[in-house]
């Protein structure tokens, strides 16, 4: 499995996010608190993307090594500050390789996105649902592993003009009735909101005024996080997030049955 989290909120440093907290991301690649059985560190590659201050694409820096001894980032993320982040440390599944380009986060245009996971009886589980995309999709991806196709299936959805939260609740619908008992914890971002999945996997919410974290783990012990319950859908912006029972794709502003909670200023 791996650790990823995504911000949106008033400029940060990308270190007052990888570093500084006592459980920081950083820490996490080493010493998580809640793999669930998905490995035990986080060593095969780490990436971080972060929307400039002045507008534009995101920009990125991947690599497929730990983040504990990369000698660069540290002087990046001192340097660095942004408004929208979404980064990530990788444990690759047993098989996968383990490649710069294997590291999320994944990117398209104003999109970043995130697996945490694994996708089970890869590759003969989802042969039918990776045979509807381009051919062309395919052969571009990123990397020969699950979550690299799980970006191509959003990314398809997101290009044929889906709500980028239901191209997401979508994805994970389809790819676990394709592949059962898989760990599917998306994250999406276009600098300004941010849709995960949980399905599987832990994922902490936590609002202060102006932001909003959504993370594997909390960084930090201190009040304010939300554990977001299994099989839930999150939509999440600076004015608050929304979270909605994840089950058949259903339209995240009318759910059909489903729970739904509002997360609003100060409730969290």
């Amino acid at each position: 499995m791996c650790r990823h989290l995504a911000y949106v909120g008033p400029p940060v440093s990308l270190r007052a996010l990888l570093y500084d907290p006592p459980h920081s991301l950083v820490r996490q690649s080493w010493a998580p608190r809640d793999m669930r059985g998905g490995g035990t560190i986080n060593a095969d590659g780490f990436g971080v993307g972060w929307y400039p201050p002045g507008g534009g694409a995101p920009l990125r820096y991947r690599r497929g090594t730990p983040i504990w001894g990369d000698v660069t980032l540290p002087e990046l993320a001192t340097a660095t500050t942004s408004g929208a982040v979404l980064a990530a440390v990788r444990s690759a599944t047993v098989g996968m390789p383990v490649l710069d380009t294997a590291a999320a986060p994944f990117a398209e245009g104003p999109w970043l996105f995130s697996h945490n996971g694994v996708v089970r009886g890869w590759p003969d589980a989802v042969t039918g649902l990776a045979g509807r995309l381009p051919v062309r999709d395919l052969l571009t991806l990123d990397a020969p592993t699950d979550a690299a196709l799980l970006w191509a299936l959003v990314r398809h959805r997101l290009r044929a003009g889906d709500d980028p939260a239901r191209a997401v609740a979508d994805t994970v619908t389809r790819v676990a009735a394709a592949a059962p008992g898989s760990r599917l914890n998306l994250l999406l971002t276009d600098g300004r909101t941010v849709v995960a999945s949980v399905a599987g996997h832990a994922l902490s919410l936590r609002r202060t005024p102006g932001a909003v974290l959504l993370a594997s783990e909390p960084h930090d012990d201190e009040p304010g996080w939300q554990a977001v319950p299994d099989g839930r859908l999150v939509v999440a912006t600076t004015a608050g997030a929304r979270v909605d029972t994840l089950s058949g794709g259903a339209p995240v502003d009318r759910p059909a049955g489903g729970e739904t909670t509002r997360v609003t200023e100060g409730d969290t």
